[in-house]
């Protein structure tokens, strides 16, 4: 990156900092409801909702703060569009949580878990990412294993469908259920590669 003339807030950094953490909070908040009895469904489902709306707050922290500044670290669009990304990441995890709640599904697919863990693992490498874009150094890594992850999660969420799709006994609503489960999970996992690809972009524009 280049040499700045202008002073930059750190403040704007400790606020990325604490939406992506949201996206850990949120994934954590998944992986705990696939192993949880249907008595404890609900208050994952409460904390979730808790979740979302911390992750709101930061996003609204966010716009405040470009709004109130005069100098901003990097471009004030591309703050506003990676705030939304992230946001839109706990929201996904959110309707899948809801999803298999509201759904009363017993069991979700066997692969399901495979994909939670893969969201898991893109919610850890985007909130370490976030301390980062202050120099914007050794990214690349990041961007780049999360576009694996995602690759994966798009052949697993193949393979569930048609897993889906192909089972004999299966009634027509279950196999509606299951599918908007996954497809929120697959969508999830789109969004944290729409994060890492903004910011590869504002990395590029910086550099």
């Amino acid at each position: 990156m280049g040499f700045r003339l202008t002073p930059q807030d750190p403040t704007f950094y400790d606020l990325f900092a604490a939406s992506a953490q949201q996206l850990v909070e949120g994934a954590g908040a998944l992986t705990a409801l696939l192993g949880a009895e249907a008595a404890e469904r609900e208050a994952i489902l409460s904390r979730m909702h808790e979740i979302e709306a911390a992750a709101d707050d930061a996003t609204h922290a966010i716009v405040r703060k470009v709004a109130g500044s005069f100098v901003t670290p990097f471009d004030r669009a591309d703050i506003h569009a990676l705030a939304v990304a992230l946001d839109q990441c706990v929201d996904l995890m959110e309707a899948a949580v809801d999803l298999i709640v509201l759904y009363q599904v017993d069991e979700v697919l066997p692969r399901v878990a495979k994909q939670v863990e893969v969201i898991s693992r893109m919610a850890d490498l985007t909130h370490d990412a976030m301390p980062r874009l202050r120099s914007m150094k050794e990214m690349g890594a990041y961007w780049v294993e999360i576009n694996r992850l995602e690759n994966r999660a798009n052949k697993q969420y193949r393979r569930m469908l048609a897993e889906l799709f192909n089972a004999k006994k299966a009634d027509a609503i279950t196999v509606m259920k299951h599918k908007d489960i996954i497809d929120a999970l697959e969508a999830t996992a789109n969004g944290f590669e729409h994060v890492a690809l903004t910011v590869e972009a504002i990395a590029v524009r910086e550099s």
